[in-house]
């Protein structure tokens, strides 16, 4: 196999798989009631706390009105909340609430439950692999595409 077909073959399986998480993620969301965006903005909170807009967009991949829309419907259901910053009053910081937590730890025990059940499926050693090769591949799409990823 020739580097452009290994290339052809390698986008198609992460299209076919990225596509299926994507269908998962949205079936294991909605059954929460909140979007699969509103599900990774509450995913950022809690592993990275209290966030601007800015910076939370960052995190996101998306552009600043994006991640405004989302967190007001998270605001509306009273999983985040809004609050000024105490290091300048100007700017507003996005937080969990505490039924916003719960919501996320429920979020990310499901998620998890259906990742071990995958790994679980493959050898150890292959299990290893695919983990490093997956970060790899990540770090490297990040770089091409000038995003920064959060260590």
């Amino acid at each position: 196999m020739t580097t452009m077909d290994a290339a052809r073959e390698l986008r198609r399986a992460l299209r076919e798989l990225v596509r299926l998480q994507q269908l998962r993620e949205r079936d294991r969301t909605s059954a929460y009631g909140v979007t699969v965006s509103g599900a990774h903005v509450l995913e950022v909170l809690a592993e990275r706390g209290a966030l601007s807009l800015n910076a939370l967009s960052a995190e996101l991949f998306v552009d600043k009105s994006t991640a405004c829309r989302t967190v007001g419907l998270l605001e509306d259901r009273g999983l985040v909340a809004r609050l000024a910053d105490s290091r300048d009053g100007r700017a507003i910081r996005v937080e969990l609430t505490d039924d916003g937590r719960v919501l996320e730890a429920r979020l990310r025990q499901d998620a998890v439950w259906e990742a071990e059940a995958l790994l679980s499926a493959l050898p150890a050693e292959d299990a290893d692999g695919a983990l490093r090769l997956i970060r790899e591949l990540t770090r490297t799409s990040a770089a091409h595409a000038g995003a920064a990823l959060a260590e």
